[in-house]
């Protein structure tokens, strides 16, 4: 039991200063995307599942994207590092894409919020 509390302390100091549950994380472009077999965390990519890729935002962390344009939300999980592109904020699944009417725009504007 003391080293899960010494796990969960270390990950609480690694999140990031500004990820608090419920605020608005950032705003800015995302697109879809077709990943490889394996994301970054090591786990086998599903492009329905409702997942995305994110910089620096720690694996498992719930983010709730909604396109500006649409009003559309969708809940996604991070498993994966991204986009490489260059600004863009997010990159999501195709599954994910589709909740909020992004695959055939293919890029949008959207705004994080984060998830308990």
């Amino acid at each position: 039991m003391r080293h899960l509390s010494k796990t969960i302390l270390v990950c609480a100091l690694l999140m990031p200063a500004n990820v608090l549950a419920g605020e608005i994380h950032s705003s800015g472009k995302a697109s879809w995307y077709k990943c490889c077999a394996r994301t970054a965390n090591g786990e086998r990519f599903n492009p329905d599942g409702l997942t995305a890729a994110h910089r620096s935002l720690p694996f498992g962390t719930k983010v709730r994207v909604e396109n500006i344009k649409t009003g559309q939300a969708v809940v996604v999980r991070i498993n994966d590092r991204g986009p490489f592109a260059k600004h863009r904020i997010i990159d999501l699944s195709r599954g994910a894409a589709k909740k909020i009417g992004l695959v055939k725009a293919g890029v949008s504007d959207v705004r994080l919020r984060i998830v308990k």
